[in-house]
């Protein structure tokens, strides 16, 4: 029997639903904000599904990206995939998005940063070193003011992620930049990265929770002074 994996990435602006069949993405579809997350993301599931002429319960799991990125998308999309799992007892393989985008980097990248905006002046930011058996961290993912991050990024690194685009001012030109259509994490890559995974336990599926390292903007807000 083939395995079905449907796969969920809701860290950007953008949110991307994908179906595995025998290993290939067979279906595929995005939502942006404006048709509202969280309103149209069972439907659409539901529609990938009818068009492979499949059931909730024919998944063999669920592969979801877990940030950093979109409070509000990643809550969503954990939420969807814990009730998909709860309800069809199949697996459950959580993915860090940075690693996913890092799989889209060119093979002549050998050291690279990610980086997405995390607002205020500050970036998300981890380095990965490309070994033989793939990507891995080399320095834990950080949240940093934009300067500070330019001000320690090395020489010749590569760097990639969405938040090249919008800090791209404060990046030395001696840094390659990945081409900005691999700078988004695709459902293809969250899932090739979610095959390496350990499906997670029970225990693990109920703390699972956004990698977002902050509260939401109202949490930050209310810790301010007043």
């Amino acid at each position: 029997m083939s395995e079905n994996w449907l796969i969920l990435e809701t860290s950007g602006r953008v949110a991307r639903i994908g179906l595995t069949r025998e290993g290939k993405v067979v279906r595929a579809a995005e939502l942006d904000t404006s048709r509202r997350h969280a309103r149209e993301m069972v439907p659409t599931i539901d529609a990938l599904l009818t068009a492979e002429s499949l059931r909730p319960t024919n998944l063999t799991g669920v592969t979801v990206s877990r940030g950093p990125g979109s409070y509000t998308g990643l809550r969503v999309g954990l939420a969807t995939a814990k009730a998909l799992v709860y309800s069809t007892d199949c697996a459950l393989r959580a993915v860090d998005t940075f690693a996913a985008i890092a799989e889209q980097a060119p093979a002549e990248a050998e050291r690279l940063w990610v980086i997405a905006d995390a607002l205020q002046g500050q970036v998300y930011a981890e380095c990965f070193v490309r070994e033989p058996g793939g990507w891995c961290s080399r320095e834990a993912l950080r949240i940093m003011t934009v300067g500070a991050f330019a001000a320690l990024l090395p020489v010749g690194d590569w760097i990639s992620g969405p938040g090249v685009s919008v800090h791209d001012a404060h990046i030395a030109q001696a840094n390659p930049r990945v081409i900005e259509a691999d700078r988004e994490v695709r459902v293809e890559s969250v899932f090739t990265i979610g095959l390496r995974l350990a499906p997670l336990t029970k225990d693990e599926l109920f703390a699972l929770e956004p990698l977002y390292l902050r509260g939401s903007s109202a949490e930050e807000k209310a810790k301010q002074p007043k």
